[in-house]
């Protein structure tokens, strides 16, 4: 109960705290408005989460795009299976977030925004097979390509460390 007693990690310097908010905040806005745009859901609260997780620690397993991208469609398909197989019952939100968490730590591929995407979709009255698709696959894939391109363009490591 009394930790480790470790000091926490240093705070990033301004201009990298500040330019990873700007690139997180316009995933986000790029997201929301094409939603708006094409009239086809892209924004799921997760993404917000996801783009914490890859665009302020890219060198976290959590943040390369097999977590990124296996993680969102793993939680989002634990979400239809369980609202569509257990329709209507209490208990099928927690199932699908066990499931969930069981596959990501079995295919090594674990992104903890995606454990909400389970909780999403059973939230939502009949949810399509597509969802997998179109919000989960597009938009897990649009923040990996943003990060692909930024992380490239101002670090000296190169990201991400592995792709399968």
């Amino acid at each position: 109960m009394r930790g480790a007693g470790e000091t926490p990690p240093p705070r990033p310097a301004w201009p990298e705290i500040l330019a990873t908010a700007v690139v997180a905040a316009a995933v986000v806005a790029g997201l929301a408005f094409l939603t708006r745009e094409l009239e086809v859901l892209l924004l799921l609260g997760s993404f917000a989460a996801s783009t914490l997780i890859v665009f302020a620690y890219p060198d976290s397993p959590f943040a390369q795009p097999r977590s990124v991208l296996l993680g969102h469609l793993i939680g989002s398909a634990g979400g239809l299976a369980a609202a569509n197989f257990f329709p209507g019952h209490w208990w099928a939100p927690a199932l699908a977030v066990g499931l969930a968490i069981c596959l990501m730590k079995a295919t090594r591929s674990v992104h903890p925004p995606a454990c909400a995407n389970p909780l999403i979709v059973c939230a939502l009255p009949h949810a399509p097979w597509s969802f997998l698709v179109c919000p989960t696959l597009a938009g897990a894939a649009t923040i990996v390509v943003v990060a692909l391109f930024y992380h490239n363009l101002r670090r000296t490591a190169p990201w991400p460390k592995y792709w399968l």
